[in-house]
């Protein structure tokens, strides 16, 4: 009698420390913690047209403004904060694909305030 309470005492502090421990935490594949969002290709090509356009600005802030789906083409609209000679201004961009093949079409771009 006394060996089964000895391992049930053993069997029960186990599975406390099993059940609770940082190691215990499973890894799935299928989780992560942070996903690359749908846009991220759009928004570093938003990047780097702003740079061949403002060549000597700085980005400082980026923000997915969203997506404007059309028949054939869809928008995606972003807005960046830009800093140029010590001047901050925002700019809109909004780059323009097909829906089929994601190919760019246009890219405009509007100066805004911060």
């Amino acid at each position: 009698m006394k060996i089964m309470i000895a391992l049930l005492t053993v069997g029960v502090a186990f599975f406390s420390i099993a059940a609770f421990s940082p190691m215990h935490i499973v890894s799935s594949p299928l989780v992560q913690e942070n996903p690359t969002p749908p846009y991220a290709k759009w928004g570093s090509l938003a990047m780097q047209e702003t740079m061949k356009k403002y060549p000597k600005a700085q980005i400082t802030d980026y923000l997915h403004i969203g997506r404007e789906v059309g028949e054939k083409t869809s928008v995606e609209k972003f807005k960046l904060i830009l800093v140029q000679d010590g001047r901050e201004f925002g700019l809109f961009v909004n780059l323009e694909f097909t829906n089929d093949t994601e190919e760019l079409q246009n890219v405009t771009f509007t100066e805004t305030t911060p």
